[in-house]
C-alpha cells in the first residue's frame, strides 16, 4: 500500500456545475438565439462558436427533451435574475408563528387590555395567536365564566382576526385560536 494523499476534489462536483458552453456534453442539441428565434438543431462546437461570435454564452435550457435544448444568452445576468427570484420568493414566504397569550380568569382590566394589545400586535404581524386560560384547584368548575372571557377577547379582536377555533377545554386549560384577518 502507498501512502499517497487521496486527491482533494472541488467542493462542487462537476454535475452540480451549471450547463454552460463546454461543459454541454450532448451529440446534437436544439439552439435558441438571444432574440428567441430557433437556429434548428446542430453541434455543440458549432452552436458555442455562434454564442462566441455575439459575445454570449450557450446555456443548457432543459436537458429532458429530445434533443436537449439549449439557449444563446449572457450567462452572468441570467444567473443574476434567477437569484432575484429566488431572494424574491423567499421574501414573500412568511411562516406564520402561533404566538400564546395566556391569562387566568380571573384578570384584572388591566391586565386583560394589555393581552389584547399583546394579541393584536401579533396579528398585525401576521401570527396566529392561542389565547389560554389556565384554572389551578377548583377554578375548574368555572369554566363558563373563562369561555366569556375568550368570547369577549374575540370580540374585542374581531377587527383584526378570525376565530379559527372556538373556546374549547383542554386538560386544565381552556383556549382558542385566532388567525389573522386576510385582506381583500
Amino acid at each position: 500500500m502507498s501512502n499517497k494523499p487521496t486527491p482533494v476534489f472541488d467542493k462542487k462536483r462537476q454535475r452540480d456545475l451549471p450547463q454552460i458552453n463546454e461543459r454541454i456534453r450532448f451529440p446534437k442539441i436544439r439552439v435558441i438565439d438571444s432574440d428567441g428565434g430557433q437556429l434548428g438543431v446542430i453541434t455543440p462546437q458549432e452552436a458555442i462558436r455562434i454564442a462566441e461570435e455575439q459575445e454570449l454564452d450557450l446555456v443548457l435550457v432543459s436537458d429532458k427533451a429530445d434533443p436537449p435544448v439549449c439557449r444563446i444568452m449572457d450567462y452572468g445576468k441570467y444567473k443574476f435574475e434567477q437569484e432575484k427570484k429566488a431572494r424574491e420568493a423567499k421574501k414573500k414566504q412568511h411562516t406564520a408563528d402561533v404566538k400564546e397569550v395566556k391569562m387566568r380568569y380571573k384578570i384584572e382590566e388591566h391586565d386583560y387590555q394589555v393581552r389584547v394589545n399583546q394579541a393584536k400586535r401579533f396579528l398585525e404581524s401576521g401570527d396566529k395567536v392561542k389565547a389560554t386560560i389556565t384554572f389551578r384547584g377548583r377554578e375548574i368548575q368555572h369554566s363558563d365564566l373563562a369561555e366569556e372571557l375568550l368570547k369577549k377577547m374575540a370580540g374585542d379582536l374581531q377587527d383584526f382576526a378570525e376565530l379559527q377555533q372556538a373556546p374549547k377545554k383542554e386538560g386544565r386549560n381552556m383556549m382558542m385560536l385566532l388567525s389573522p384577518k386576510t385582506v381583500k
